[in-house]
């Protein structure tokens, strides 16, 4: 066999490949093998018709485009490897000349990894948000705790903001009752905006025993995004009552025993959440300005193929979990058809991008991903997909993403080098250390969500 690669553009190739015909002969026993198995002719038992029979009765025409079709695969893997060529997606073949006897002759063309040039990434200064916990945020979070634990007392008086209201739900379309559209003895507290638009004003100032109607847009169901006309009933008001914010609310509250200890630990979960922003933000902000000191040719078919998914995903998938379709999604974003299309485009080249740098700097700073990595990467995938790690394990392998898995770990580890290589101040000139055992897991959560790795559509082929 020989084969001869042409240059396209930086991201396309073109592979000439020839083939003797006598390297056909394994393709061509199994094609009549395979045609054996399928036919019967009289006077000849199943699997013992002469090949000259076959040739006579079905055509030598069918034997060589089975044997072909058995062959390409092997010869274009072949030729690949002899090209060095890290090929992406499907080839395109085209076969040129099929000689009886003699030749075999096609051509593939591919979409390939562009060869890419990292420059020095040392320098690289990005400024990130302070971490700074105030008494009000403390006073928050604690605020939030003792809400938590409010107590609720039936009152006799008209129902006021903050009030739990227990309500009875009728919903009509063009005046007619949806079938889903009924619901009784529903716990709703007023101002919390967790039913639908209009109901705090319907409620507020209606004792037990008080109805009134309002129209709302339905949020989901069968006639989600319709307007609604809306009967409630009112049938229980209640008072809602919090606990003194005192040493026996700690007590009740958490394992602390005094207030003072009790916010004293809310500060530091609050100064644990922002140190985790911060460094999440240093690394997508790092990951900005690495991305920019290369220039990436971008497959023009793998960045059709991406755009393509990501907006399946989301009409065919996301959405509908939501009880949306693209036109009310796009309402609610305040997006045109033609914006949405535009930043799909470029979230997907910037996933394709941020793959291909990082796997040229896994290569480069030769990283490697062990077995612990591995692990503890697919039980962090395994709770974010609601999946216990076991079931996580077994879909991973059976759907062959283990490689998948691998390439995000190493990516994350790339992304972790450059990001300990850059200064990385905030915004009061603070010189920040992001040199934590976790540093690694929340690079690669942050490649994850630029990449959009729901689907690996950008994986070597």
């Amino acid at each position: 066999m020989k084969s001869a690669v042409e240059t396209l553009n930086p991201t396309r190739v073109r592979l000439t490949v020839e083939v003797p015909f006598e390297e056909l002969k394994s393709s061509l026993d199994a094609a009549y093998k395979k045609i054996n198995q399928q036919v019967t002719v009289k006077g000849f038992r199943k699997g013992k018709i002469p090949a000259r029979v076959i040739d006579q009765r079905f055509g030598r025409g069918a034997v060589l485009e089975e044997a072909v079709n058995d062959a390409l695969p092997k010869f274009y893997t072949e030729a690949v490897n002899e090209g060095e060529l890290n090929v992406l997606g499907q080839p395109e073949v085209d076969i040129k000349e099929l000689k009886d006897g003699e030749l075999l002759s096609f051509t593939a063309e591919v979409d390939i990894r562009p060869e890419l040039e990292i420059p020095d990434y040392t320098g690289i200064e990005v400024e990130v948000d302070p971490i700074e916990v105030s008494e009000e945020d403390v006073d928050k979070a604690v605020e939030e705790l003792r809400e938590r634990f409010a107590s609720t007392s039936a009152v006799e008086r008209a129902a006021e903001d903050g009030d739990v209201v227990t309500i009875d739900l009728e919903a009509k379309v063009e005046g007619e009752v949806l079938e889903d559209g009924i619901a009784n003895e529903v716990s709703y507290t007023i101002g919390s905006g967790e039913l639908l638009d209009g109901i705090d004003e319907a409620v507020k100032g209606l004792q037990a025993g008080g109805e009134a109607t309002f129209t709302s847009e339905l949020k989901g169901g069968s006639a989600a995004g319709k307007q609604a006309e809306v009967a409630v009933k009112v049938a229980k008001v209640e008072a809602r009552e919090l606990p003194e914010l005192n040493d026996d609310f700690a007590q009740m509250a958490s394992e602390f025993d005094t207030l003072e200890e009790l916010r004293a630990d809310s500060r530091k979960r609050l100064e644990n959440m922002k140190q985790y922003d911060q460094a999440t933000q240093a690394q997508e902000r790092v990951l900005d300005k690495l991305l920019e000191l290369v220039e990436v040719p971008i497959p023009e078919k793998l960045l059709a193929d991406e755009i393509e998914t990501r907006t399946h995903n989301l009409e065919h998938h996301q959405l509908p979990q939501m009880g949306l379709d693209i036109d009310k999604y796009l309402e609610i974003q305040g997006k045109t058809a033609e914006e949405f299309k535009t930043e799909t485009e470029e979230q997907a080249v910037k996933g394709i991008k941020t793959q291909f740098v990082l796997d040229e700097l896994v290569s480069r700073e030769k990283l490697n991903v062990s077995q612990e990595e591995l692990t503890e990467h697919l039980l962090r995938r395994a709770a974010s997909s609601g999946m216990s790690p076991d079931q996580f394990a077994q879909a991973v392998v059976e759907g062959g993403q283990v490689p998948m898995l691998v390439g995000e770990v190493a990516r994350g580890k790339a992304l972790a080098t450059v990001v300990e290589a850059a200064t990385v101040k905030d915004t009061n000139g603070q010189l920040v250390d992001l040199s934590d055992d976790e540093e690694e897991e929340t690079a690669t959560e942050v490649v994850e969500s630029a990449e959009d790795t729901s689907e690996p559509e950008a994986e070597s082929k």
